[in-house]
């Protein structure tokens, strides 16, 4: 349905973009945002640059020269939280909207984005699905896993086709006011960070719309050990959120770390007792059958050749979410977090 309000009538949008190190997506992602269906005077880019190495800062300041709306800011710690407190500090827009610079945005994305908002005056956020792609076969594999609920669990704004109020989402449209209420980002969390932040707004009394109208395409990782190190750090910070919030994590964001603690218990266990290794081949036994369903739905949905190395991506999602849950249960709570580095002295996987 097109957008009948006038342009006066369109608030003025902010678009965030947390970045470093992205030559190879950058300026397909800023180039999406600039050929979108929306007035050219009511919208800003700003890009936070974490001190890039790659090209990515010259690619930005050559698009800036060119169109006025791209401005570049320095985020000299490197991690996205800080990234994106500096880009509400200098953002003009009523809305804000963030999209990392290794996705892209169809041209009807904001204007569907602001026509939902008029729709549900009660959300306070709204978005839609991520469309996961990739160029090489073992990004592509790794894109079909991710729109699998036996990658991903019952994440509706992975896996789509979903209508109606959600917990988090990405790429969402915020009210400015909502930094307001609930405060910046936590500059603790390395990962996470936009769950947290979403956890708040609902806390805060606020609600989140996903739309099926609303879409948007990422790049995912066509690599397994940087998908590996993306969920470890995940995992890990996972447990850092939910002693900050103090507040029973959604049963998704659980299930890899009872999974995997399970099977290190009942496999200890039976050191002692037998039987336990009973047990533990039966839970075996039932997850190389749900691996089977997930290859399967992988097939059906995305191309039968990614279905005979869907398992191995599956089972790097779990046991790495899980052994990075533990890792950060370790951390956060026996250790109490002594002798870790700074958030912006880790290495992060992209």
């Amino acid at each position: 349905m097109p957008y009948e309000l006038r342009d006066t009538e369109l608030p003025f949008i902010s678009i965030i973009m947390p970045i470093r190190n992205e030559a190879d997506f950058i300026e397909g992602a800023i180039r999406s945002i600039l050929d979108n269906d929306y007035p050219a005077g009511k919208m800003e880019i700003l890009v936070v640059d974490g001190i890039s190495n790659d090209g990515t800062k010259e690619i930005v300041q050559r698009l800036s020269l060119s169109d006025s709306r791209v401005k570049m800011l320095d985020n000299t710690r490197r991690i996205v939280p800080a990234a994106m407190n500096l880009g509400l500090k200098a953002a003009q827009g009523d809305l804000f909207i963030r999209i990392d610079g290794h996705a892209k945005i169809p041209a009807d994305f904001i204007i569907k984005s602001i026509q939902c908002l008029r729709e549900h005056p009660e959300a306070w956020v709204v978005g839609g699905n991520i469309k996961t792609v990739a160029n090489s076969y073992t990004g592509q594999v790794i894109a079909a896993a991710m729109q699998s609920p036996i990658g991903v669990g019952n994440s509706r704004f992975r896996l789509g086709d979903y209508e109606g109020w959600v917990d988090t989402l990405a790429f969402g449209t915020h009210y400015k006011w909502i930094v307001d209420k609930v405060g910046y980002f936590d500059d603790e969390l390395v990962r996470n960070q936009d769950d947290e932040f979403n956890l708040r707004i609902i806390l805060a009394g606020g609600k989140i719309w996903m739309s099926k109208s609303i879409q948007s395409t990422y790049f995912s990782r066509g690599s397994l050990s940087k998908l590996w190190k993306q969920y470890f750090q995940y995992g890990f910070w996972r447990i850092r959120t939910l002693q900050k919030r103090k507040r029973p994590a959604a049963f998704r964001q659980l299930v890899p770390l009872l999974f995997v603690s399970s099977l290190l218990v009942l496999g200890m266990a039976g050191l002692l007792w037998r039987p336990f290794w009973i047990i533990l081949i039966i839970e075996a036994a039932l997850y190389v059958s749900g691996l089977a369903v997930g290859a399967l739905d992988v097939g059906r949905k995305s191309g039968w050749r990614y279905a005979p190395v869907a398992p191995l991506v599956f089972v790097i999602l779990h046991f790495a979410y899980g052994l990075g849950s533990i890792w950060g249960g370790i951390r956060f709570s026996i250790l109490k977090g002594r002798g870790m580095k700074r958030p912006e002295q880790m290495k992060l996987s992209r």
